[in-house]
């Protein structure tokens, strides 16, 4: 049985101690999205428990509801339990306090969540998206690093991290979007023969690595124990050596043979989530889709399971040699699943859909260790020109590249202004131990906005749902909270939208407005918006760059010394935009 004594790891001589770090990690809480009517909680223990249950109510003095389950799964080289109970029977919309039990640190106050808003409700809101998030501080990306990591990657004393920017700005956005690599425990070996870490014995890596990921949970409980965190895999959740590493010293290359029992295909990060598959007839945490007001949203697996013959990037067999298995064995499960569920989007009430997978298949950087994913553009880019998606965010090359709209290589002549094509936005640079990498210096022709290593700044994605035809993506700086780069896609189309049943999200936070199209709606009434908007020949466009528009140059300017002066912001008119409302 796994003990709290299990839960401190002697590495190097140096105590790596993983109690959590406050009541805000008290059992690395994290909740997910199941329907609009359920939530999914989810929390460690040292030891396994018989019942996990979750008390919860409408007020923090009357918890006078239940949930339990009997989930509570360990594996090999884990020092903690995970618990998993679903909340049901719950109001879309509606904030809720709850408490697990029991938690590690004993008695604790409840905490809230809010549950997904019904689709069709009009009022605006905003999603926070990370990509290649790593762990910070002392086992991660902090003011220092070992041999081997470029200046510029490191954080200036004092310098406010991506978690501490997500947790500063966390009242102005509803969930989460993780899109693969978590934490980056895989990052052990060369983090130990770069010199950042104590050196360990290989047979004792596994302890370095639970720190490493337990240390990132507790860092995101501040986070994740109040807003949902709707995660799919990456590559540096495989195992615990991803890629391989060489130790250039010794002369010595290691690889996945290296890892112990636990610490391979997926295994880890199978077990500390529950993803809504089941109400969404995807698969496990690995692709899944769920509705939220005015948006339908689709994680996918662009790791494993691409079918039509092809072998998944970090498949036994794949370029990655990760070794891990399909997590389906239907053959195509996974676009036959996704066929499926756009077909049966409902776009009158979630009119825009937003997808996002770890991997890019549009990017202005060169083709270096599967950096491009052109399997995952054949099979999936089919689909999303059938179905009309609007916007596919990736990430797995840590630089930040918003590109206009494309189709099968080619940009649409609307750009942002009711394009036929989906919208492409990599962005990778949240941060991890050893930062950020570059871009081709001549980036290529659909690009519009970038940042690499050479600018220093880690960031993270702010998508803004303003109506039926108006979303916003925004680049924030995470040092300050800053936006550096801001677009907004203009879609020419009719929805059936209301004002919600609560109306608990007062102000837009960003162009502000709303839906609310007519004075003196009532709160439950219906608002139909019948949209003929298109800017071709006004001069008050309502997307960043009108078809006669011309673009300036596609990075912002800099100073001497590199970094950036000045936000690249392309300007939405607001009476372009309020006369589509």
């Amino acid at each position: 049985m796994k003990s709290v004594a299990a839960f401190s790891a002697l590495v190097g001589g140096v105590a790596a101690t993983l109690n959590p770090r406050g009541p805000d990690a008290a059992g690395q809480i994290r909740l997910a999205y199941h329907g609009i009517e359920g939530m999914m909680v989810s929390w460690n223990t040292f030891e396994h428990v018989a019942g996990p249950e979750v008390k919860w109510g409408l007020t923090k003095d009357n918890l006078n509801n239940t949930a339990a389950s009997d989930t509570s799964i360990t594996y090999p080289t884990s020092s903690t339990y995970n618990n998993h109970v679903l909340v049901s029977g719950l109001q879309p919309d509606t904030t809720y306090y709850y408490l697990p039990s029991p938690l590690p640190q004993g008695n604790h106050e409840p905490y809230t969540f809010t549950t997904a808003r019904e689709p069709g409700n009009a009022q605006p809101y905003s999603v926070a998206v990370v990509i290649d998030l790593g762990t910070m501080g002392r086992l991660g990306l902090t003011d220092h690093a070992g041999k081997g990591v470029k200046p510029e990657n490191i954080l200036k004393p004092g310098e406010k991290n991506t978690i501490d920017s997500l947790a500063s700005t966390k009242a102005g956005w509803d969930f989460i979007l993780h899109p693969g690599d978590i934490a980056y425990a895989d990052y052990w070996l060369k983090e130990e023969i770069a010199g950042f870490l104590p050196n360990t014995t290989i047979a004792d890596g596994y302890k370095v690595y639970e720190a490493i990921l337990n240390d990132f949970y507790d860092e995101m409980a501040v986070l994740t124990e109040s807003k949902p965190y709707m995660v799919a895999p990456g590559n540096h959740e495989a195992n615990c050596d991803n890629g391989g590493t060489t130790d250039k010293a010794r002369n010595i290359t290691y690889d996945v043979s290296i890892c112990s029992p636990g610490q391979t295909n997926f295994t880890g990060y199978k077990n500390h989530f529950r993803m809504p598959s089941d109400v969404s007839g995807g698969t496990g945490n690995f692709w899944y889709s769920f509705d939220h007001g005015m948006a339908h949203f689709i994680q996918l697996d662009t790791e494993t399971d691409l079918g039509h013959g092809f072998v998944g990037p970090d498949e036994i067999g794949g370029d990655g040699h990760e070794g891990a298995s399909p997590v389906n064995a239907t053959m195509n499960a996974q676009t036959d699943w996704l066929a499926a569920d756009l077909a049966a989007v409902d776009r009158a009430k979630t009119p825009w859909i937003i997808v996002s997978g770890h991997r890019p298949w549009y990017l202005s950087k060169k083709n270096e260790t599967g950096t491009i994913c052109w399997t995952c553009k054949d099979v999936f880019e089919p689909l999303f020109l059938q179905y009309g998606v609007d916007l596919y965010l990736s990430g797995h090359a840590h630089v930040y590249e918003r590109q206009a709209p494309l189709a099968d290589g080619r940009i649409d002549p609307r750009e942002l202004d009711n394009p036929a094509a989906p919208w492409y936005i990599t962005n990778g640079a949240a941060g991890h131990y050893d930062g950020m990498d570059d871009l081709q210096a001549k980036r290529q022709s659909y690009s519009r906005f970038s940042l690499d290593v050479n600018n220093a700044t880690y960031g993270w994605s702010r998508l803004t749902f303003h109506n039926c035809t108006h979303m916003t993506h925004e680049f924030v700086a995470s040092n300050n909270d800053s936006v550096l780069d801001t677009a907004t896609l203009f879609k020419d189309r009719q929805c059936n939208l209301h004002q919600g049943s609560r109306g608990r999200h007062d102000s837009n936070p960003a162009l502000g407005g709303g839906n609310s199209t007519t004075g003196g709606q009532q709160a439950n009434s219906t608002v139909t918006q019948t949209v003929s908007c298109s800017t071709q020949g006004s001069s008050a466009t309502a997307s960043p760059k009108g078809p006669s528009a011309t673009y300036g140059s596609t990075n912002p300017p800099t100073s001497s010394s590199g970094s950036y002066v000045g936000a690249s912001m392309t300007i939405v008119a607001l009476l372009g935009l309020l006369a589509c409302m």
